[in-house]
């Protein structure tokens, strides 16, 4: 099955509608800023986070940017 089908499904399970393109690419920007400011862990409980927040996606991608300053 293709990603986009997938994530398609798991919206519509869930009673979501899917990102669009703009918010997938945030998404998968912030996923990376996550594991590679930690661990490859990190990046599914950051996208758990996120989906919690309420924010947008261009507000949680600068604050994973700020959590992985040193």
């Amino acid at each position: 099955m293709e990603p986009d089908e997938w994530v398609n499904r798991f919206a519509a399970e869930v009673g979501l509608d899917p990102p669009d393109e703009a918010e997938v690419k945030l998404l998968l920007e912030l996923a990376a800023e996550a594991a590679h400011s930690s661990a490859r862990t990190a990046a599914p409980i950051a996208c758990w986070i996120a989906g919690r927040a309420g924010r947008s996606a261009a507000e949680l991608m600068e604050a994973a940017k700020r959590a992985g300053q040193e």
